[in-house]
């Protein structure tokens, strides 16, 4: 990717569901039926929820070497903690958020021209004391790394790399105005099509497109297929990849492919099972066609 502009950038939906831990309670954000379904079936019915929880295999380290840079982050505390410990939360509780935020560090000091962008979008029984728990954490483990907030239109990667910085922190609460580094979250819209349907998908991700009009934001693809409760009791032992993600793809691949970067088009784009398929090498193709394109014009 050349050094004057971001481009292209890939990501992953549910970032962290990798890791579900099937010994937590259920999440705060879960609805009535789904608590009872749990305390009913116990173990039984995590194994099964896991199964259509989990949206990606690979962990931040793996992800990250396979070129992911965005990261769609959901925090909550868990019911009752005495140590009031955040967490990565997806139906179930995922691993502790300072370790994750340690791993995708670690693979930053080894990479000192990589940049990722941090997306914490959604918050779950989070008070005030958390959310400044949360951001002394950011800066404890990333401090000069993160690039305060400018305009969208002026970040580039000649500028990350005179400055040193390689995280951009989005965060999608009121506390971002408070904070320097601290991206307000409308500044990562993530339009949600919300439908089991591949052609109602891509029908939606286009429109998105259409109507993104020059209003300096960053703007986010999601390529995913939302099971609806009658489809995950179909489906209800084979789980996400096997019912929906793997038999969509082709559709998905399809649309990804005649797409193009920059302003007008599409910017970051998020999937689930990020390894499936021909997904990442992709994107990838992309950025080396728009930019032989603007070398031609």
């Amino acid at each position: 990717m050349g050094a004057s502009k971001l481009l292209l950038n890939l990501g992953s939906h549910d970032s962290f569901s990798f890791y579900i831990d099937e010994a937590s309670p259920v999440g705060p954000e879960q609805p009535e039926t789904v608590q009872n379904f749990v305390s009913v079936f116990g173990t039984v019915a995590k194994k099964l929820m896991r199964k259509w929880l989990a949206t990606q295999t690979m962990n931040f380290t793996g992800q990250l070497g396979a070129g992911i840079r965005y990261f769609d982050l959901r925090i909550s505390t868990k019911p009752r903690d005495p140590d009031n410990e955040l967490y990565f939360a997806h139906g179930l509780f995922s691993a502790k958020v300072n370790e994750g935020l340690e791993e995708i560090n670690a693979f930053l000091t080894d990479h000192h021209k990589e940049v990722v962008f941090l997306d914490f979008n959604h918050f779950y029984g989070m008070q005030k004391y958390h959310h400044e728990k949360l951001v002394q954490m950011l800066k404890d483990i990333y401090g000069n790394k993160m690039c305060p907030a400018i305009f969208a239109q002026e970040v580039s990667l000649k500028y990350l790399w005179e400055k040193d910085y390689q995280v951009l922190v989005f965060y999608h609460s009121p506390v971002a105005l408070e904070v320097p580094f601290l991206w307000p979250g409308q500044m990562m819209p993530a339009p949600w099509a919300n439908t089991t349907d591949p052609e109602k998908l891509i029908q939606f991700l286009q429109a998105s497109i259409t109507e993104r009009r020059k209003k300096g934001s960053f703007f986010i693809s999601q390529v995913v297929l939302t099971p609806k409760a009658s489809t995950v009791v179909k489906g209800v032992a084979s789980g996400l990849r096997e019912t929906i993600t793997e038999r969509a793809l082709p559709a998905m691949m399809q649309w990804v492919r005649t797409q193009k970067p920059g302003e007008s088009g599409i910017n970051i784009v998020t999937a689930d099972f990020v390894e499936l398929g021909d997904f990442i090498s992709t994107v990838i193709k992309l950025n080396y066609v728009f930019e032989e394109g603007e070398a031609n014009t």
